[in-house]
This record gives C-alpha cells, sequence and structure tokens, in this order.
C-alpha cells in the first residue's frame, strides 16, 4: 500500500529529496513541522514522503476525517485522531508520552493547524519537541517545484516565540498549493 501511494505521488510528477541514507539519525525521533498547508493534498504528498524517508511517522489529523470508509484506512497508515475543537484534547501530552515509550518515532504536524490563512502558528509542534527533548525538522511541500524535502534541524530553547519564528520564516508563500491561504513572515 506504501509503495503504491509513493508511486502515485511520483508518478503526479512530485520529486522527494531525500537525504542521504544514515546522514540524518535525528530523523528516527522527531517533530516534523510540515508546511505550507493549504490543502488536503498536503497531507497526500507529506505521508508519502515521510514513507519514503523510511521513518516510523505518525499524523495528527482532525477527528472528521475518520468516519467510514476512511476512519480504518488512516488508523494503518499511522495517522491518529484528534478533536481539534476540544482544547483538553492532550494532543501534546499524548506525543509525549508516546516518545517517552523509546523507540523510533516520528510525527508529522501543520504548525499552521488549518487550511486558511492564519497569521499565528499553534505551538503544539514546539511543545511536543521541548517536552519530549527531540528536535524539530521543517518539512517542506514545495507545489512550484513539486518537491519534498527537509531542512535544518532545529532543536528547541526556552524561547518559543524566537524559535517558532525562526521556523516560519523558512517557509515561503509560493511554495503552497494555494498561496492566498499561506501567511509569510518577514524577514
Amino acid at each position: 500500500m506504501k509503495k503504491i501511494w509513493i508511486a502515485i505521488a511520483k508518478l503526479g510528477g512530485w520529486k522527494f529529496i531525500l537525504p542521504e541514507k544514515g546522514s540524518r539519525p535525528e530523523l528516527e525521533r522527531c517533530v516534523f513541522a510540515t508546511a505550507p498547508h493549504t490543502s488536503v493534498a498536503d497531507y497526500l504528498v507529506g505521508t508519502a514522503y515521510m514513507w519514503e524517508l523510511g521513518v516510523n511517522g505518525k499524523i495528527f489529523i482532525k477527528k472528521e476525517f475518520f468516519r467510514w470508509p476512511l476512519g480504518g484506512l488512516l488508523r494503518k497508515l499511522g495517522c491518529i485522531a484528534i478533536d481539534r475543537g476540544n482544547r483538553h484534547n492532550d494532543m501534546i501530552g499524548t506525543a509525549v508520552r508516546e516518545f517517552a515509550k523509546g523507540g523510533p518515532l516520528s510525527i508529522a504536524i501543520t504548525p499552521e493547524g488549518t487550511r486558511k490563512p492564519t497569521k499565528r502558528w499553534k505551538r503544539g509542534f514546539w511543545e511536543i519537541a521541548h517536552q519530549a527533548g527531540v528536535p524539530i525538522v521543517p518539512a517542506f511541500l514545495d507545489f512550484s517545484k513539486r518537491q519534498v524535502y527537509i531542512g535544518e534541524t532545529v532543536w528547541t530553547t526556552d524561547d518559543s516565540e524566537a524559535d517558532i519564528l525562526r521556523i516560519r520564516r523558512m517557509f515561503k508563500k509560493e511554495m503552497a498549493k494555494m498561496p492566498e491561504n499561506f501567511v509569510e513572515v518577514e524577514n
């Protein structure tokens, strides 16, 4: 199933830029900050890329997508349902506990938290990485070039706002499938 999904993405013209095998051991335990997030297609392409990377990837997806017939398939693919309408859903705690179990685990999160334009990123991805003691790896979905690639590893500091701003500045509006839905930070 995963190989078919990857093949479909590549047939669709996507190029996966992968690091040299073994050169990025931090990818085994990290939070992927995936952006721009302006379309459901982001999930389809991003998931294929994670599988091509060969990481034990998990993706948080709003619970509404877990209805029949997609629910069982999404769980099998490593997706975790999240109740975005419940501020007390313990997404951060759930992720931190998963990392605490040890072993390989990479979680992909879209920090924008929505496909609509937003000036402020949600900080849950930062909290998970900081509390779990794992790095953040920016993952770029560049629709303008039909490329997916990862950026420089970012370790959190005690200044969440500065860390998040540093990561946000890596992403550009022209990368988005729908550029009008991505709010770029000025340098």
